[in-house]
């Protein structure tokens, strides 16, 4: 018997640590296994005893790349455990900070994590040498994203201005202006992404997806809405748990979520494209039927446009939020402490999270449960390295094993925010 060894001892351009182990037998996959081994962080212990209002800016260290789908999520679920709703200005500049968590984190994917798969570069360093000044659109788009979140959240990391009920401050009129020539720009870098993104030499994979996002009545989805999937489902975020479940798998410190009765989904850009393209603005909706795409899109490497159209659609989304603009009369509502369970869903840039406290009649919480997009995806990255791999095994060793992160990449895992570490385990026996 010949056993072959492949090993990647660094993924860079994955956030977190994790190894891989593909065994092949006969020249088929026999086995693919993600493993998540770093230590567990702890979050919703930390929140346990703390009172509701310090849940966003405790969320918020959770990840330092999206920090407002985490903050959200919290205020979603705790003004839905104090019956409280948030409507006008206020909610329209909930959905302007998600529009700049989305323009810096898909960026940061596409230009400096993804493309480089595509292009035949080492990363994104190697590829400013050749091709500056595409690399200098993506860090200028990434900067228009980070200066809503900075305006809106009080800095760029660990926004602080958001809290349960509305803002600590909102901002004048005149201080988006200057946000609204800048998204202009960024528009059409946007579009521009699309059109390069779409000219990348894609495999052609296909797989039958579940497909699980939200889905609003008529927008393109961020904070708000049902539950839904191709296969049928509609849900509100209260019935989550009632279709979806967490299991330990020895192999791996982070949970696998797959749906109640078996079976994986995904969740993220491919997702939400799928559910919702009717609701993309007619701009996002035109660059992407001229990234030929259509309504429908299951090959995930292709994901990398899809997210460069999301990108597009927040630009759009926000410029069209900026001109409508009032100034709220109040930063926040008022909100008073009860006993009760909130739950909430939200749409990170990788995908759908989940948030659920229980609350003391003080407001202190009794208990937390977040579920996150990659544990969500977890079975799925495995699923497409099981299925897609076995067409590449004609692939010298090395060549197989970019296509094996390629794989992975195409989710824009964020297995954490600290280490960047993937230990591959290649068995060709």
């Amino acid at each position: 018997m010949v056993r072959r060894t492949i090993k990647v001892d660094y993924l860079a351009r994955v956030e977190g640590e994790g190894g891989l182990k593909v065994i092949v037998r006969d020249g088929a996959v026999q086995s693919a296994e993600l493993s998540i081994f770093e230590p567990p962080r702890f979050f919703e212990a930390f929140l346990r005893g703390r009172a509701f209002a310090e849940a966003p800016d405790i969320t918020a260290r959770i990840c330092g790349i999206c920090p407002i789908a985490y903050q959200m999520s919290a205020v979603h679920a705790m003004e839905d455990a104090l019956g409280v709703t948030v409507t006008g200005p206020l909610r329209d500049l909930r959905r302007l900070i998600y529009c700049g968590e989305w323009i810096e984190s898909h960026t940061l994917h596409v230009y400096m994590l993804h493309a480089p798969d595509f292009l035949g570069y080492a990363g994104a360093i190697d590829m400013a040498r050749d091709q500056g000044d595409v690399v200098r659109r993506g860090l200028g788009l990434k900067k228009a994203g980070n200066e809503i979140v900075s305006l809106l959240g009080g800095r760029e990391i660990h926004p602080i201005n958001v809290r349960v009920g509305g803002f600590y401050r909102t901002p004048r009129r005149r201080e988006l202006e200057p946000l609204a020539e800048r998204l202009k720009w960024a528009r059409e870098a946007a579009f521009e992404t699309v059109r390069w993104t779409a000219g990348f030499d894609f495999p052609e994979r296909e797989r039958d997806y579940t497909f699980v996002a939200l889905r609003h009545t008529a927008e393109y989805p961020f904070n708000e809405g049902r539950i839904v999937s191709n296969r049928g489902l509609d849900i509100v975020p209260t019935d989550y748990e009632d279709h979806f479940e967490e299991t330990h798998v020895e192999r791996s410190t982070a949970l696998h979520s797959r749906l109640r009765g078996g079976g994986s989904y995904l969740v993220g850009p491919l997702a939400r494209y799928n559910l919702n393209f009717e609701r993309l603005s007619p701009l996002a909706q035109e660059a992407a039927r001229e990234a030929g795409l259509g309504p429908t899109c299951t090959n995930p490497y292709r994901s990398i446009v899809v997210r460069a159209i999301e990108v597009l659609y927040a630009c759009d989304e926000a410029l069209r939020i900026i001109d409508s603009y009032e100034e709220p009369d109040r930063p926040t509502v008022a909100v008073e402490p009860r006993a009760a369970t909130g739950y909430a869903a939200t749409e990170a840039p990788r995908g759908l999270l989940y948030h659920r406290y229980r609350l003391e009649a003080d407001g202190t919480i009794a208990e937390a449960r977040i579920v996150p997009p990659t544990s969500q995806n977890q079975a799925s990255i495995e699923e497409d390295l099981a299925s897609y791999i076995g067409g590449f095994l004609d692939l010298p060793d090395e060549a197989l094993r970019h296509r094996c992160e390629q794989t992975v990449r195409n989710y824009d895992p964020c297995i954490s925010c600290s280490a960047h570490f993937l230990r591959l385990e290649m068995d060709r026996g």
